[in-house]
């Protein structure tokens, strides 16, 4: 372990899947003197405590944040904001605050003006996660050979990144940096996207009148089993990323929408060479995802509980 990706106190606030496993794997590696957390129920807190994977519980984001040297928000994107403004006065000078959001155009915008000029602000998307949530969620191999990106807010200081960087890096993962501005965009097509389209697709089927729910559950196949999985994220959480990168989506959205019109006129046509480039393209884009280790080709069913790999996003 890297004596620069270490740090003598880390704050987490939030104690789902996300910081949870930040807990554990940081708790792994050796990357922490102290950890505390706090959460916003009491029963959350009080499950914490019975897992005794952190040092300290607290009731109050103000007193986990005291002395901390890293600050890591485990929130949806849309509670930022108001947790910067209440935690603001507690920060200790030169602590870096951090995130794991998966939008982060809205939360430098939310975050960045309730925080002092003596702190270090390096939001970070870990892109990795399960479709489920709550203390008992997490564990310490999830960032393994996913990506973390990194997107530091202009004039901030180097050196805070790179010891974020390598934070990120001893708990496995391979880290990123960009603009919030890029990374919202990328994360809209590869993330969010697809989740938006999880959900309609899991709601059409339920919707159908002639098809019964058992028999969408006792007949489901491969994909429609892949997209169960993603439509059972956190609604909390995705309600907020979708109100937060609205534009990049809705970009997207329209993307695929005029792609989807030409598949649809392909079908209606009989037009089979049309769609079979189509489907030879998008299965060279998903071996080269296997190729460079962010998924694995064996069958989906039966995988285990660490290897699946979406959320978060």
């Amino acid at each position: 372990m890297s004596e620069q990706a270490h740090f003598r106190r880390v704050a987490l606030i939030g104690f789902g899947l996300i910081g949870g496993s930040i807990a554990r794997a940081a708790k792994l590696q050796g990357l922490a003197g102290e950890i505390v957390t706090t959460a916003r129920s009491e029963k959350t807190r009080a499950r914490v405590m019975e897992l005794g994977i952190v040092d300290q519980v607290v009731a109050t984001n103000a007193e986990a944040v005291k002395d901390a040297d890293l600050v890591i928000l485990c929130i949806p994107v849309g509670a930022c904001g108001e947790v910067a403004q209440e935690i603001a006065a507690h920060l200790k000078p030169g602590a870096i605050i951090s995130d794991v959001g998966s939008v982060k155009g809205a939360v430098v915008k939310d975050m960045a003006p309730h925080l002092p000029k003596s702190v270090h602000f390096v939001p970070a998307h870990p892109v990795a996660g399960t479709e489920h949530s709550g203390p008992d969620s997490g564990f310490a191999e999830l960032f393994i050979n996913r990506w973390c990106i990194l997107t530091p807010p202009e004039g901030v200081d180097a050196g805070a990144t790179a010891h974020l960087r390598a934070f990120w890096a001893a708990m496995g993962a391979k880290v990123e940096v960009m603009t919030p501005d890029h990374h919202d965009l990328v994360l809209a097509i590869t993330s969010h996207l697809p989740h938006l389209i999880a959900y309609t697709i899991v709601g059409t089927a339920d919707e159908l009148a002639q098809v019964t729910e058992s028999e969408v559950i006792k007949f489901s196949a491969g994909g429609f089993r892949d997209f169960t999985r993603i439509a059972a994220s956190d609604p909390t959480m995705w309600r907020d990323v979708f109100l937060a990168n609205k534009d990049a989506v809705l970009e997207m959205l329209g993307t695929f929408t005029e792609d989807l019109a030409k598949l649809t006129r392909a079908i209606r046509r009989g037009d089979g060479e049309a769609l079979f480039d189509h489907f030879t393209r998008t299965r060279a884009i998903r071996r080269g995802i296997v190729e460079i280790g962010q998924d694995s080709a064996a069958a989906d069913f039966g995988r285990q509980h660490g290897q699946l790999d979406k959320k978060p996003g």
